[in-house]
């Protein structure tokens, strides 16, 4: 009994590789708030590791109709303030999603197809869309909850933490942007109790910075583990690695849509029309990518080279898809048959402290744009001050990732490619900028078939229009790599979401 309350008591250190940006659960859809997030506010629905659902604040769910989902809640959740968690709490969330001001990546795709909230009991919920939606428990899974009350709290609300109350294992305790997010047990939750009295997020955003503090026991856990460093690590007896194939692709955003674009002039600096909106041109840039040298050389056989949006083994997957070849003659002949024999000069963006390796990634695809025939400024920039300029659409190519919340390619479909539409939540980050009727239509309709079978071709059909478009430049998948000290177990998620709730004193 002393040995587990001395475990119980403990405070773990968790060395995080990416930025927070907002305590505001529906202020920016980026993995690295809502992997924290999630220990403070909870969804309706949960995910296991594999993207798995299973129950949250809703115990079961079930389809009435063809447009009617009905969500049985959890009657002792409460919420941290120690009021309960009730139907009544759902719908000023539908409200406040859609109205965040500011927000650099909204979740209204999880939103908009939900046309009536009908409350049968304060446990019983039903929601009602604007036609067949069979993802809807899914998507549900994205949207965190905040009490009612809060529907008009601002974000600044949330980051002082006056509002920062959910239904979740964890408390928030403070957020020092830049530098750590702090939380603590809530020991009035419902659900099994958590062995850390306190967790310390804490940002490392240096990856050397960040082995380093696991090595010397400043830390308990570190993710994004540089690639170059898995075998050394596991051969540590002090340490181990857990690693599980992502869902997450790196891809090229590029401007589809303006007549001239920041960052691309002539080989001689003057102005010139927008070469990007040439799909010739978006091929060429795509053959000058040595994808299988990035994935050997720079991730160190820690990726997939990608030429879609997800991974095979996940549903939408089209194999006939297949990566460009790295070919940069070719990509030379295409862009003269283009009109630019000399090539042009193009600023690349891209963080440098977000994804696996990023700055490497960056200067592996401008050496091989130049060996096309370009002349490339890479611009790599904390992740911080780069997500504010692709909001800004001051990038003509970014470098960015996505992967799906759901387990199907919905989301990178409607978020990262259909045409920008605020009124039904598609284009959120369309930064591209991109739009094809055909794909949307096509795209409308998986969304609305119901059977799973029916509903993967016409996937795979949205994905090839996309990939003959070059709407993105698939680069590759990552594998998702944490590493612990030596009496902690971490349970691999392939959302690559890095979460307390998933450390665990070994056995």
């Amino acid at each position: 009994m002393a040995i587990a309350t001395a475990v119980q008591a403990q405070e773990v250190r968790i060395g995080y590789g990416a930025a927070v940006t907002s305590v505001d659960p529906h202020f920016h859809a980026l993995t690295s708030n809502v992997a924290i997030h999630q220990h403070i506010y909870q969804a309706l629905v949960g995910q296991d590791e594999k993207l798995g659902l299973k129950p949250e604040l809703a115990t079961a769910w079930r389809a009435i109709d063809q447009t009617t989902w009905e969500f049985t809640l959890r009657p002792t959740a409460r919420w941290h303030d120690g009021t309960p968690f009730t139907a009544a709490d759902f719908a000023p969330n539908i409200d406040r999603v859609a109205n965040v001001p500011n927000s650099p990546g909204r979740f209204t795709i999880y939103t908009r197809r939900i046309n009536r909230v009908e409350i049968v009991d304060p446990h019983t919920l039903r929601l009602h869309t604007d036609g067949p939606h069979p993802l809807l428990p899914n998507q549900m899974a994205g949207l965190m909850l905040v009490r009612g009350s809060d529907r008009d709290s601002s974000t600044a609300d949330f980051n002082n933490g006056r509002a920062a109350i959910g239904t979740g294992p964890y408390r928030f305790r403070s957020w020092t942007p830049g530098s750590r997010f702090e939380l603590t047990r809530n020991d009035a939750y419902d659900g099994p109790k958590e062995p850390w009295e306190r967790v310390n997020f804490l940002l490392i955003t240096n990856t050397a910075s960040r082995v380093a503090a696991l090595r010397a026991g400043d830390v308990q856990l570190i993710d994004q583990v540089p690639t170059d460093e898995v075998a050394g690590l596991s051969r540590d007896a002090n340490l181990g690695v857990f690693s599980i194939p992502g869902v997450r692709n790196i891809y090229l955003y590029v401007d589809h849509a303006r007549e001239r674009t920041p960052g691309v002039t002539d080989a001689a600096g003057n102005a010139i029309d927008n070469p990007l909106r040439d799909v010739r041109v978006r091929r060429a840039l795509s053959l000058a990518i040595n994808r299988d040298g990035i994935v050997r050389s720079v991730m160190n056989g820690q990726a997939v080279a990608s030429g879609q949006l997800l991974p095979a083994g996940v549903m939408g997957h089209d194999p006939s898809l297949r990566p460009d070849p790295f070919d940069p003659e070719r990509a030379r002949r295409l862009l003269a048959e283009a009109g630019y024999p000399q090539g042009f000069q193009i600023v690349l963006g891209g963080p440098n402290d977000r994804y696996i390796n990023d700055d490497r990634v960056l200067q592996a695809i401008a050496q091989g744009w130049t060996r096309a025939g370009l002349r490339v400024r890479v611009e790599a920039q904390p992740s911080a001050t780069f997500f504010g300029r692709a909001a800004r659409a001051e990038f003509s190519v970014g470098l960015l990732g996505w992967g799906t919340g759901t387990g199907e390619p919905d989301s990178p479909l409607q978020s990262l490619i259909a045409t920008n539409e605020p009124s039904r939540g598609w284009g959120a980050v369309n930064r591209s900028g991109y739009s094809s009727p055909r794909l949307d239509q096509v795209l409308a309709q998986a969304l609305q078939t119901l059977e799973p079978a029916a509903r993967e071709p016409l996937y795979q059909q949205a994905t090839r229009i996309a990939m003959e478009d070059l709407a993105i430049i698939p680069l590759h998948h990552q594998v998702n790599i944490w590493a612990a000290r030596r009496g902690y177990t971490y349970n691999a998620r392939n959302d690559e979401r890095t979460m307390a709730t998933e450390l665990r004193p070994a056995r």
